[in-house]
Parts: C-alpha cells; sequence; structure tokens
C-alpha cells in the first residue's frame, strides 16, 4: 500500500444474492478505505444487482482489487476500479451543427467535464476553426458514397487505437454507424438525439414535432446500437413551447436541450455513473 491516499471509483454488477453489501463494504474496510459515497440497486426485472461507491484509501489499485477478488469470485462479479476525476479520452464525431461540440469542448476546458478529447473528426470541414479555437486537433473526410462510408468508419476505429479512445460521442454527427462498427463500440459511444424519445425518431424530428402540434420538445442522450434512435436512454430534457413557435424557431429552441443533455450523459459516463440493464440504463447521480 502507498502512504499517499487515493481515491477510487468502485462499480459492481451480479446477479442479486443477499450479503452482497456486507461483502463489499468489509472488503474495503480490510483495504482500509473509507466510503465516501455508496449507491446501489436490485433490479426485479433482469434480477441483477448494481452497486457504485467510492473510496478514499492508501491501496493502490491492484492492492485494492486484491481485497475485492474474493467477493468477485464469490458473486461472479464484474467490476471496474477507476481513479475519481480521471479524464476520459474522447472521440468526438460532428457535421455542421456546433452547439453541442462548443458545449463540450467548453466545459472540459473550464474544468467541469472530466474528459480529454485528442481528436474531433467530421465528415464535414465546418467546425475545424472552432476545434481549433480549443486547440483540439480536427480532421474531416467527406461521406458522400458507399467506400467514403467505409473509409470514415475505418478511421473512427483507427483513432479509437490511436488514442485509446474510451468513449465516442456523436455530437450532432448525421451519419449512420454500420452494424459491424455499432458492435465494435457496443456500450461506449452516446448519441445525442434532438427529441424525447421513443417520439420522433430518425431524420427531421423538430419539422415533425411542429407539424404534430406538440407542446413539449427535448433531446435524449442515449446509446449507439444497430437499431437506429432506439439505444439504450442515458439521460432526456424536454422545454414547453405553444403553437406561436415556427419549426425553425423549434430548432433554435432545442440546441440549448441539446447540449444540456448530451454534456450531462458525458459527464455521467466519465464519473462510471452509467450502468446498463438490458435496454435500461441503471444511473447513479
Amino acid at each position: 500500500m502507498s502512504e499517499t491516499p487515493h481515491h477510487w471509483i468502485v462499480t459492481l454488477v451480479c446477479d442479486d444474492r443477499p450479503g452482497i453489501v456486507h461483502a463489499v463494504t468489509g472488503a474495503i474496510v480490510e483495504a482500509e478505505g473509507n466510503i465516501t459515497e455508496l449507491q446501489q440497486f436490485s433490479s426485479l426485472g433482469s434480477g441483477r444487482f448494481f452497486l457504485r461507491l467510492q473510496t478514499e484509501t492508501a491501496a493502490d489499485h491492484d492492492a485494492l482489487l486484491a481485497a475485492l477478488q474474493p467477493v468477485i469470485d464469490r458473486y461472479g462479479m464484474e467490476c471496474r476500479i477507476d481513479a475519481v476525476g480521471r479524464p476520459l479520452r474522447t472521440l468526438v464525431l460532428v457535421s455542421k451543427a456546433a452547439h453541442c461540440l462548443n458545449d463540450l469542448l467548453f466545459r472540459q476546458r473550464s474544468g467541469h467535464l472530466p474528459i480529454e478529447i485528442p481528436l474531433v473528426l467530421g465528415n464535414h470541414p465546418d467546425l475545424a476553426e472552432l476545434a481549433a479555437f480549443y486547440d483540439v486537433p480536427f480532421e474531416s473526410r467527406p461521406v458522400t458514397t458507399a467506400d467514403e462510408k467505409a473509409a470514415m468508419e475505418a478511421r473512427i476505429l483507427e483513432a479509437v487505437e490511436q488514442h485509446d479512445i474510451e468513449l465516442v460521442v456523436l455530437a450532432r454527427y448525421m451519419q449512420i454507424f454500420s452494424p459491424e462498427l455499432c458492435a465494435a463500440l457496443a456500450g461506449r459511444a452516446i448519441n445525442i438525439h434532438h427529441s424525447f424519445l421513443p417520439g420522433f425518431k430518425g431524420a427531421n424530428p423538430y419539422a415533425r414535432a411542429h407539424a404534430r402540434g406538440v407542446k413539449l420538445i427535448g433531446a435524449t442522450a442515449h446509446f449507439v446500437t444497430s437499431d437506429l434512435d432506439e439505444g439504450p436512454i442515458i439521460e432526456q430534457n424536454v422545454t414547453r413551447v405553444d403553437h406561436s413557435r415556427s419549426a425553425d424557431e423549434l430548432v433554435v429552441i432545442g440546441r440549448d436541450i441539446e447540449s444540456r443533455t448530451l454534456s450531462q450523459a458525458v459527464r455521467w459516463f466519465a464519473e462510471d455513473r452509467v450502468l446498463l440493464d438490458g435496454q435500461r440504463t441503471i444511473i447513479f447521480t
């Protein structure tokens, strides 16, 4: 053990059984840890148990894992241990809309979003100047043919490997991933959709919402899957509108909702607060 205290996040997932919390907290005590935060949830639908805790301890990563290992083995747990506040290496994908990218970059630079962005990758060159303002490398390549789409997806996977990417964020990236890319990035790609899902999936949701005379518009951050706009939902927000608003005004109003919703989802993911329970998410806020 190190004499310098560490602050760790521990997430654990397993089938629900009696005695889990007692066993986990006992292991933390053995590692001379002080639990500073603990949340748990038992899913009646799946029968799975989810736990997230933060602990301060002199134990390093390996020592803490060693203390937890008997509990992990006994309950067949999926375990993740990470340092509190460690910036998550994040690749951002964009098209032409700037608002979500700008919000992510601003929050990251101001220290309010625990991510590191080594690259912004777009299918249009429009946001190069914005990325340059924040001193973030930017690449673009067209995606207008099947061959160009395949080349872009290959570049995404190459960038993930090259930069040790842990999260891919689609910040209004207006391209649909192939099933193969969805599978490669399963559980670590987040999209922002500009509607309150499951309503108005796909293209032009504001125009369709306006045509239906909706009284609430919203945005949804969700995991990317091969089913368009149907991945597990991480965060949603709405705002009220009325009949006087045009479709173009809904677009403008929606930009702020989209930005806030995406940034919140990215924050929760970066802080290991998002756990998957089948098609649902468990969010420990």
